[in-house]
């Protein structure tokens, strides 16, 4: 039976308007990205063969489009909507950071960075450029690979936050093996770029490990 043929109180899209989004579930949100199901399917049951087929939200939302495509009803034009979702969450969470909220809301920041890292598959060293405000100048993926003292470079890093006229950044950096606990050589690494960038007077207020939901932050656990 189709999503139409429900009656108006059990439809995802006229719930979510009485109720609100917070009311629906994650099937029955996905449902309503989908908009169609398949054959003998409606949209919520797709939207729930997907989040099995995943094992997860951040499953589905770090899937590759080759992943994507595996599922039966789904293929570019989807994978394309749900991409598009996460960018506009990201860079709506990017405004919120640019009015101050740096530092007022270190949760902000995890939620931003899940966005920014958690479905990476390659592992990625990210900086966030601040002002005197701690407002959010500018986000750059300066490394990408291995992250080592040898492949991470300081000079090229204090370059980046003396051109952005920074006061402060903001280090993080993933681990696709899941495992949010930073390594000796990650400690390490922060050390060193801590000392590089007060050389030239820029503070680094925290450092966040984000392997999928799961985000590990240095200053919290007295690492920095």
């Amino acid at each position: 039976m189709g999503i139409n043929d429900w009656s108006e109180q059990e439809r995802p899209r006229e719930r979510l308007v009485r109720d609100g989004a917070a009311a629906l579930s994650n099937p029955e949100l996905l449902a309503l990205l989908l908009r169609v199901g398949v054959r003998g399917k409606s949209a919520v049951e797709l939207g729930r063969d997907i989040l099995q087929h995943f094992g997860s939200l951040h499953g589905l939302f770090g899937a590759t489009l080759n992943d994507f495509s595996e599922v039966h009803g789904l293929g570019m034009a989807k994978y394309a909507q749900l991409q598009a979702v996460m960018e506009l969450a990201r860079r709506a969470i990017g405004e919120q950071l640019q009015t101050g909220a740096t530092m007022e809301s270190p949760e902000l920041v995890k939620r931003y960075l899940r966005i920014r890292l958690g479905g990476q598959h390659h592992e990625s060293f990210v900086v966030l450029f601040l002002d005197v405000r701690a407002r959010l100048i500018a986000d750059k993926e300066l490394f990408r690979g291995t992250l080592t003292q040898a492949s991470v470079y300081p000079r090229e890093v204090v370059k980046a936050a003396l051109a952005c006229n920074a006061a402060s950044v903001i280090l993080a950096h993933n681990h696709p093996s899941g495992v949010a606990e930073p390594s000796h050589a990650d400690l390490h690494l922060t050390r060193l770029l801590t000392q590089a960038l007060a050389l030239v007077e820029i503070r680094v207020l925290d450092h966040f490990v984000v392997a999928g939901p799961l985000v590990h932050s240095f200053a919290e656990n007295g690492q920095l």
